[in-house]
């Protein structure tokens, strides 16, 4: 069974400098597939148009691709929202990066929550693991108490800011190493900032 990737954008897309972008060509450069959609209406999204988009994908890929989920940002909460809307599709992992609270204000991203109650990503993924940094503007460590309920691995890394390329993060070999073996390096994460020097 061959391994595929989908790569879930945040709001306004990731850009070519983003971690996410970096790691869609590091996956093609090794021979793996990866499904890296643009939504619609980026600046302006719509949960509904998203999650109709990323259904109509997740329906399109082949059932004998072993697939690995990598979201950021926005990107965290259309896949759960996904997970809770009878997924059409299960995957082997899931690694959620950086996914704002609902108290962030920002009147774009206002209608992808309230999140469902109850959600049981098992339902959509066989592991989820959740990355959050503590200086993170769109969810502080108080506000991720809300994803620490949702019964999966949440890491909270120190003063990573957004993991996005305002705050510095662009090529993020750590991420690569997830991707490629499926396992968390937990003393690797805790001294290994994605930080370009």
């Amino acid at each position: 069974m061959s391994t595929s990737y989908l790569l879930l954008h945040g709001l306004g897309g990731s850009g070519s400098e983003h971690w996410q972008t970096w790691l869609c060509q590091q996956l093609i450069e090794r021979g793996h597939r990866v499904y890296y959609p643009r939504f619609s209406d980026q600046d302006a999204p719509s949960r509904e148009i998203w999650l109709r988009e990323l259904d109509e994908l997740m329906s399109s890929i082949p059932q004998d691709e072993e697939l690995i989920v990598l979201t950021h940002s926005l990107g965290c909460i259309l896949w759960l929202h996904y997970a809770a809307d009878h997924p059409v599709r299960h995957v082997r992992q899931t690694v959620m990066v950086c996914p704002p609270s609902a108290d962030t204000g920002l009147e774009e991203i206002s209608n992808f929550f309230p999140l469902a109650q109850n959600i049981q990503l098992s339902a959509a993924a066989k592991d989820t693991v959740i990355i959050m940094s503590s200086s993170d503007e769109f969810c502080s460590p108080e506000q991720a108490l809300v994803y620490q309920q949702l019964e999966v691995t949440v890491l909270l890394l120190p003063n990573m800011g957004h993991i996005n390329t305002a705050s510095g993060h662009g090529p993020w070999p750590l991420i690569l190493d997830i991707a490629l073996t499926g396992t968390i390096p937990l003393q690797q994460l805790m001294t290994s900032p994605a930080r370009q020097h």
